[in-house]
């Protein structure tokens, strides 16, 4: 297990600083700018917050993990094929998990620390 995780650690900071790297930043802002435009339609709906909607209320959770993924998808699987080449290209070897967390990180965790908070921030901005 040990030496799975050092690996892992080891492609991860091989992603950062060697070949492709650009994907570090630009799969990530991707994520953010469909989180921002996501937030800004939840604002004026009057919907909350999408993080905390998603987790307690079980009435719309389906619609929204449908929207998120909606916008998100496209960012999630380009993250994937990305992350399969390079390790094809310069790994020599494919692993899936490692691909799997890189494509979470990358697509998924920007767009749910995001979108929420810019829902609010505009929608308590509309209320003053």
């Amino acid at each position: 297990m040990d030496e799975i995780l050092a690996r892992f650690m080891e492609h991860l900071v091989g992603r950062v600083h060697g070949p492709m790297n650009f994907r570090m930043v630009v799969q990530p802002l991707m994520a953010a700018l469909f989180a921002l435009r996501d937030g800004l339609k939840d604002a004026k709906a009057g919907k909350p917050a999408f993080g905390w909607a998603v987790f307690t209320s079980s009435d719309h959770r389906r619609d929204l993990v449908r929207s998120g993924w909606k916008s998100v998808g496209k960012v999630f699987v380009l993250a994937l094929v990305l992350d399969g080449v390079y390790q094809g290209l310069y790994l020599r070897w494919f692993y899936p998990l490692e691909s799997l967390a890189t494509a979470v990180t990358l697509a998924i965790v920007p767009y749910l620390l995001l979108r929420g908070p810019i829902n609010r921030l505009v929608g308590r901005r509309a209320a003053r």
